[in-house]
């Protein structure tokens, strides 16, 4: 045989040997990861997959995490979101459906816990350096703060479900930080489940949902809830999870400091100012992860003893950790408890709050491998 033809050959066989490399099954479970929304992205999949299946997943959820930058960030200056904030007040603008879904959902929450969560509270945002306006990490004086929070309200906004609109009516600054993550969490799992997966979990900065199983003997997803601290994470809990979203607020990893006085990240919309007490952080379990994003917010906000009671109200399967001394405690919801069971409740050093008085919670952080 010629050198030439020699050659020819091995060229033709190339392609076909990366091609088969391509389709070959991959070990299970294969894992996704990436930066997004200014934080992190993983998506682990159990299903049996060839690597051209998952480079065809990974474009997918790539474009579904874009969609919702593109809808919802308050960083973009084209984004959905902020030509909605720069239009007339008044006037009706036509938003997507997606963009509609998830204020709906802010207002729902925000009326429902009596003002703790309210979409309209950018503007506060801003002001005490959280936002997009990136101004020095300053206490705002009280006649601008003031003024700012007479602004605000869920009578500031109008929205129009059957005809996917919206308006503003005095000039607020709309901040879907509070939901958009976790609606962003259920595009993703949406997508996946449209591909026809049936075992795999989304983590979107805390935010998790699940699907299925994490293995092949039906072993539930694991869930480890974060301490509330500063520094490296660790889980003082793990939940067993299994087709359920999970979402945490926690007021530990975002703030500043000034005249030695800590402020949080999470201001309460009704004073306008960061929340004080002692409860650290909020994780609620529900079937959307955008309902228990923003149930999340509304609680922390709400407190211990009024966000727990908000909880058993309602019906909402929820987790709390607050400071206690030099530790914390943790308490949950009988409706967490009902999910969970008391037996594993109590293995986890986790009380259940029956009565008026409150709890307190952690974070859901990276799954536990």
């Amino acid at each position: 045989m010629s050198v030439r033809r020699l050659l020819w050959l091995l060229l033709l066989c190339i392609p076909l040997v990366a091609c088969s490399e391509r389709d070959r099954p991959l070990d299970s479970p294969v894992t996704l990861e990436g930066e997004t929304f200014g934080t992190f992205y993983q998506v682990t999949i159990a299903d049996p997959l060839t690597q051209r299946e998952l480079d065809a997943l990974e474009t997918g959820i790539l474009a579904e995490l874009e969609s919702v930058d593109a809808a919802m960030s308050t960083w973009r200056k084209d984004s959905e979101l902020v030509l909605f904030n720069q239009a007339p007040l008044g006037e009706w603008q036509p938003l997507s459906d997606n963009l509609i879904e998830v204020m709906a959902i802010g207002q729902a929450v925000s009326e429902a816990s009596g003002g703790a969560f309210d979409m309209t509270i950018g503007g506060l945002v801003n002001l005490w350096s959280f936002g997009p306006e990136a101004r020095p990490r300053e206490v705002p004086d009280e006649a601008t703060l003031a003024k700012r929070l007479a602004e605000i309200g869920p009578g500031s906004l109008e929205i129009d479900e059957q005809a996917l609109q919206a308006r503003r009516l005095r000039d607020v600054f709309v901040d879907l930080s509070g939901v958009a993550k976790g609606h962003a969490t259920d595009r993703v799992a949406a997508y996946l489940d449209g591909q026809g997966l049936e075992d795999y979990l989304v983590n979107l900065g805390g935010e998790v949902r699940v699907r299925g199983h994490r293995d092949a003997e039906s072993a539930p997803w694991r869930i480890g809830v974060e301490v509330p601290r500063d520094g490296p994470q660790e889980a003082q809990h793990v939940l067993p999870l299994e087709d359920i979203a999970v979402a945490t607020s926690g007021d530990y990893r975002n703030y500043f400091e000034e005249d030695g006085q800590r402020y949080s990240h999470t201001l309460d919309p009704r004073t306008g100012r960061p929340i004080e007490h002692r409860l650290a952080s909020v994780s609620v379990v529900h079937p959307s992860d955008a309902w228990a994003d923003a149930w999340a917010t509304a609680l922390l906000v709400l407190g211990e003893e009024a966000g727990m009671a908000m909880a058993r109200e309602r019906g909402l399967q929820v987790l709390m950790l607050a400071r206690q001394g030099e530790g914390w405690t943790s308490l949950a919801s009988p409706a967490f408890a009902e999910r969970f069971g008391r037996t594993t409740l109590d293995e986890l050093g986790v009380t259940v709050v029956e009565g008026p008085k409150a709890g307190m919670a952690a974070e859901v952080g990276r799954p536990l491998e």
